[in-house]
């Protein structure tokens, strides 16, 4: 099995980031969990337009590329297997201005469908609402708000 190479888009707005919403288990226990919208990496694709093609994808609109943040590699295991992937984290804005103003916005993704809301940075930062991958919160401290 080889790496998984995957690119997330970070939305930042008012200190809020645009996040995709689960519930189950993770590791830091079970309920809710946010990821940053994004997925994997097309064979031929250019890291920064997977943003774009998942974006448009799973939210049906565009997103304008501010700039590279960095790659984060995350190594894990669910229910005894291991995962790897490799990250590439881009900032991001979203071309329509008026989806700010939504409270959430419906992510489609084949038949499954979930929200992506607005979630305050404190309280990621906090450790009071958790995402994934791993390290992701660092970066936002490291790269973003410094």
């Amino acid at each position: 099995m080889y790496p998984r190479a995957k690119s997330l888009g970070l939305v930042i707005h008012n200190d809020l980031l645009l996040l995709e919403q689960y519930k189950g288990k993770h590791s830091n226990g079970e309920g809710n969990y946010y990821r940053p919208l994004g997925g994997t990496i097309e064979f031929g694709e250019r890291s920064d337009w997977t943003v774009n093609r998942e974006f448009k994808e799973e939210l049906g609109i565009e997103v304008i590329i501010q700039r590279y943040i960095t790659c984060l590699e995350n190594i894990f295991k669910i229910n005894g297997d291991v995962g790897h992937e490799i990250f590439q984290i881009y900032l991001v804005d979203l071309k329509e201005e008026w989806m700010y103003d939504k409270p959430y916005l419906e992510v489609k993704e084949g038949t499954r469908s979930s929200k992506a809301l607005w979630v305050p940075i404190r309280k990621v930062l906090d450790g009071n609402e958790f995402i994934y991958p791993e390290g992701l919160t660092k970066i936002i401290r490291d790269y973003i708000l410094s």
